[in-house]
């Protein structure tokens, strides 16, 4: 007797359901269905590639801004298209158009072909068709189409209006809505064919309070892969609360203290820090190329014990996950440091093959106007043993910063800066005050074997990242529980 899984056949409809949509958005409308496909990658394999790929991509994308009361913004697009690339070696070649046709199709594959100038020998076998195993995190819905434009002004002015009626001290409020929907389709060298139908809705606020002349600012904010109705009145006033309640809170902020000391980062959020100073040093490209400050270090010790880093675009509905990555490979939960040492790479198709190991479902691009290479999805350091009120406690003097603004990391070196949007100078394991224009300083993989604490309230962040590498744009997730870190430098305004 066989026994199966019970999810198998309602992940196989899923997957089925998913390249309908595509087919339906993408090829049906423009006269073309896989048969063409298939001539456009024979017409690459004519000659001597080592990989080949299609990639068409349907997006609908709607925003709303309010500020004072007034919609200020409100814009919607439609952009369309297909990229073709082919992979010879190291080298890819890669063409691009915003016209679905056999035509253009035919054109650029015979365009990116050129990259390798030897001729295939005999006739080029046609692979057999094979549709890609895939995930279902999230429903293919259309956010855009949940809400009419009426009631989503609504909500912003909900949201503005709760953040006024919270504080006298409230001066102004700005309110954003961005919503996606998103379809692909992935037509592969070796006959696999991969689709998506990707949501995102992203709600933002922004609060500047004022006080004696002051004015400081606090934000907040969440989003995912799902509907609109996500955003309901208990969600608009946990945004609310954060946001102004950051506001109020650096109203009383003294200027930071500067130097070499403990530095405890909160829970969520702050693991932006842990995405960039380690997680693009563990992207596959810049190891194979030998420029991270991990290569060739596999099996070593590069962090303290307890520390385990993952990048995970497997959990249900996050903004960084999906169903499958951008090359047709489904998502997966890769751990990358395990209690310390160092396991592995995250991975597109490319860098993959050329280091002889697997894909990790993480080849991303921003649209079908540009090439994959390997990105994060969810990344994330779990939770260890410790109480966070007993990491704080355990401070003699030093920063707990509970959240972040911007940062940037040098790959290479892996030093990285960062300031803290939300701070306090604590003593004697006491917070004492709010601390204004702290700035983070250290190295990735230094300040990763100097972790002595680790918390138990690991958190994902609320749904917010957006990822910028080599010009493109990808949306992202992070999380870490609360950590005590020695010996990082604290540039402040004191």
């Amino acid at each position: 007797m066989t026994f199966r899984s019970s999810t198998a056949a309602p992940q196989r409809a899923a997957t089925t359901q998913r390249i309908d949509v595509a087919r339906e958005l993408l090829l049906t409308p423009f006269g073309l269905d896989e048969s063409h496909l298939a001539r456009a990658l024979a017409e690459i394999r004519a000659h001597q590639v080592d990989d080949a790929d299609l990639y068409f991509q349907y997006t609908r994308s709607e925003g709303w801004s309010l500020e004072e009361g007034i919609v200020k913004t409100g814009s919607f697009s439609i952009d369309q298209g297909v990229g073709v690339r082919a992979v010879s070696g190291e080298k890819t070649a890669f063409a691009y158009s915003d016209d679905i046709s056999l035509a253009s199709l035919l054109d650029a594959a015979r365009t990116v072909r050129a990259i390798s100038s030897v001729a295939q020998t005999g006739r080029v076998r046609v692979p057999a068709k094979k549709i890609a195993t895939s995930r279902s995190l999230y429903q293919g819905v259309d956010p855009i189409a949940s809400l009419d434009s009426t009631a989503k002004v609504a909500l912003l002015e909900r949201l503005e209006q709760r953040a006024r009626a919270k504080d006298p001290r409230v001066a102004q409020v700005m309110a954003g809505l961005a919503s996606e929907y998103d379809v692909v389709l992935v037509a592969r060298a070796d006959g696999t064919l991969a689709a998506d139908v990707r949501p995102l809705v992203r709600l933002s606020i922004t609060v500047i309070a004022e006080q004696n002349g002051r004015r400081e600012v606090g934000s907040a904010g969440g989003g995912g892969r799902f509907g609109l109705a996500y955003f309901d009145d208990a969600q608009l006033s946990k945004y609310v609360d954060e946001a102004v309640n950051a506001a109020l809170t650096n109203l009383e902020s003294r200027p930071a203290p500067a130097g070499e000391m403990t530095v405890v980062l909160g829970a969520g959020w702050p693991g932006i820090l842990l995405h960039e100073a380690v997680g693009h040093g563990l992207e596959g490209d810049f190891n194979r190329k030998g420029s991270s400050a991990f290569s060739g270090r596999i099996g070593q010790r590069v962090a303290a014990k307890g520390v385990t880093v993952l990048d995970d675009g497997t959990i249900a509905d996050r903004r960084g996950s999906l169903n499958v990555d951008d090359e047709g490979n489904p998502s997966q939960r890769n751990v990358l440091i395990e209690d310390g040492i160092l396991k592995g790479y995250i991975q597109d198709s490319l860098n993959a093959r050329l280091m002889g190991v697997a894909p990790t479902g993480n080849g991303r691009r921003e649209s079908y106007a540009h090439i994959p290479m390997p990105r994060m999805t969810n990344t994330y350091m779990l939770g260890g043993d410790k109480d966070p009120q007993e990491i704080i406690a355990s401070i003699k003097k030093g920063l707990y910063a509970s959240n972040f603004g911007g940062g940037q990391v040098d790959i290479t070196s892996g030093k990285f800066v960062f300031s803290a949007s939300e701070a306090y100078w604590v003593e004697d394991g006491k917070i004492q005050y709010p601390v204004k224009g702290a700035t983070i300083v250290g190295s990735g993989p230094e300040s990763l074997k100097k972790v002595t604490m680790i918390g138990n309230d690991m958190r994902l962040d609320s749904g917010v990242g957006t990822c910028g590498k080599e010009g493109q744009s990808v949306p992202v997730g992070v999380g870490q529980p609360t950590l005590r870190i020695e010996g990082l430098t604290v540039g402040g305004t004191a």
